[in-house]
């Protein structure tokens, strides 16, 4: 069974800094898109970043110059650096793998931005 477990949340003062991690359970991770996206209270899941089989990354405008997906394909390991963090960033944050017709979500992990 294909798990993904997110860790590296919690409780940052704005302008702080959080990596976030997510280790994956599937075969062939490196032929994934891995992605990270984020839901706030009342409002819709959203994509923060993916990056692909390629390690070409993608970012949505609200996090470019701030947020870093990397991956690291011998570990099944996809990375978020959060810098610059935002109260707006406030959100759980869900790993993704993605693959054709092949789709996993991990639990979530919290990331609260407050003073």
């Amino acid at each position: 069974q294909v798990q993904l477990v997110e860790s590296g949340g919690g409780l940052v003062q704005p302008g702080g800094s959080l990596r976030l991690s997510c280790v994956a359970s599937v075969n062939s991770f490196a032929a994934y898109t891995m992605g990270w996206y984020r839901q706030a209270p009342g409002k819709q899941r959203e994509l923060v970043a993916n990056i692909n089989s390629g390690r070409s990354p993608h970012y949505a405008d609200s996090v470019k110059g701030r947020f870093t997906i990397s991956r690291d394909n011998a570990k099944k390991t996809v990375f978020l650096q959060m810098n610059s963090l935002k109260p707006e960033d406030t959100a759980i944050y869900y790993c993704n793998a993605h693959f054709t017709s092949y789709g996993y979500w991990g639990q979530g992990t919290q990331v609260t931005v407050s003073s």
